[in-house]
């Protein structure tokens, strides 16, 4: 199974409908395949131009290592060292924070990621969880 362009549309759409319900500042949206390659984007208005690398680097590094956003994190306070590792062979690309949501199949494996960004990890997080619940998919926070 694979992310289509189609659930990449409405994971971004709902998620930047919880965003708003939340009453979250703007935000950016990404959603990649499997190998890390983005299958699409959205900016809100007047969110921060340079969040594409934020989001990007939040879903690449989930889909990357297989890990969700929340536990690179953690992984990053324990062993610093390793995520500085893993920075380095990926080319700085990784952002190890929440709001990267690893997307898992039936069968659980991992089948893409999202990257939200603009608010705080958390609530970037949770959005994206919403938008891809709405889509049918599982998500991994």
């Amino acid at each position: 199974m694979s992310v289509s362009l189609r659930k990449a549309r409405t994971i971004i759409r709902k998620t930047l409908e919880k965003g708003r319900e939340m009453e979250l500042k703007p935000l950016s949206v990404i959603v990649l395949d499997a190998g890390g390659h983005v299958i699409a984007f959205e900016r809100e208005d007047d969110a921060a131009p340079g969040r594409f690398a934020i989001a990007r680097g939040k879903a690449y590094g989930s889909v990357m290592l297989g890990m969700a956003g929340t536990a690179q994190m953690q992984r990053a306070e324990a062993q610093a060292y390793f995520m500085a590792a893993v920075n380095g062979v990926y080319g700085g690309q990784v952002v190890p924070v929440p709001g990267g949501v690893l997307l898992r199949d039936r069968k659980g494996a991992v089948i893409g990621a999202v990257g939200v960004t603009d608010d705080t990890s958390d609530n970037d997080a949770a959005a994206g969880m919403a938008g891809i619940e709405a889509s049918g998919l599982t998500g991994e926070v």
